[in-house]
């Protein structure tokens, strides 16, 4: 399901503040910070073309990675970054250090199968409400996305997180209430059923 993993060579920073980032970015590496697990937080430098492209090729901020700090290898997951917005490069990022028992809280995406199947092929709209959903998940095994079956799913209806089959050891953040993922509504122009219906007006 998930990405495979992968490692990052970076370096120790001693100098912190704005002078040396821009120094390291002529140099093409970026500051970032691995911080969590009770221990001290640690600058880093890495190389900025590594990371831009694994941004690229999705799952960034749901893969475990593994960085090579000066030859001791720390496992970690993103948590965040800052993308230069005029040049987009990586400006930034945070590591959250973890183990592979350690539970993260992760934006998942959500994916939708079996719209054929759903009021969405006679004309029905899709509503995201939420395209991703905050999971808490093992590091070690955090899904990649989660699927919401759409199959007979009429207009009108919502989709809540109840409907997703989690995988184990997976649960929502927001715990205390089913929450919507999605509705069906119908289209702004109406289906055809309702055409002899005037409208309500705004």
């Amino acid at each position: 399901m998930s990405h495979a993993s992968y490692e990052l060579k970076a370096e120790a920073r001693e100098r912190v503040g704005k002078g040396s980032s821009r120094e390291l970015r002529r140099n093409g590496l970026i500051p970032a910070v691995i911080y969590g697990d009770k221990q001290a937080p640690i600058s880093i430098a890495l190389s900025t073309n590594e990371v831009t492209k694994r941004i690229h090729a999705g799952g960034f901020m749901t893969t475990v990675a593994t960085i090579d700090v000066d030859g001791q290898k720390i496992q970690v997951l993103p948590k965040d970054y800052q993308l230069d917005p005029v040049r987009d490069f990586t400006m930034h990022v945070d590591f959250l250090r973890v183990s592979g028992d350690s539970e993260v809280s992760v934006e998942v995406p959500v994916h939708f199968v079996n719209e054929d199947k759903s009021a969405i092929k006679i004309g029905g709209v899709l509503n995201v409400v939420r395209h991703e959903v905050e999971l808490y998940c093992p590091a070690s095994d955090i899904p990649e996305f989660i699927t919401v079956d759409l199959a007979g799913a009429k207009i009108g209806d919502s989709l809540h997180i109840s409907a997703v089959k989690l995988p184990k050891g997976v649960r929502p953040v927001i715990g205390d209430r089913d929450f919507t993922i999605a509705t069906i509504v119908a289209p702004a122009a109406g289906v055809d059923e309702a055409a002899e219906e005037t409208p309500a007006s705004e």
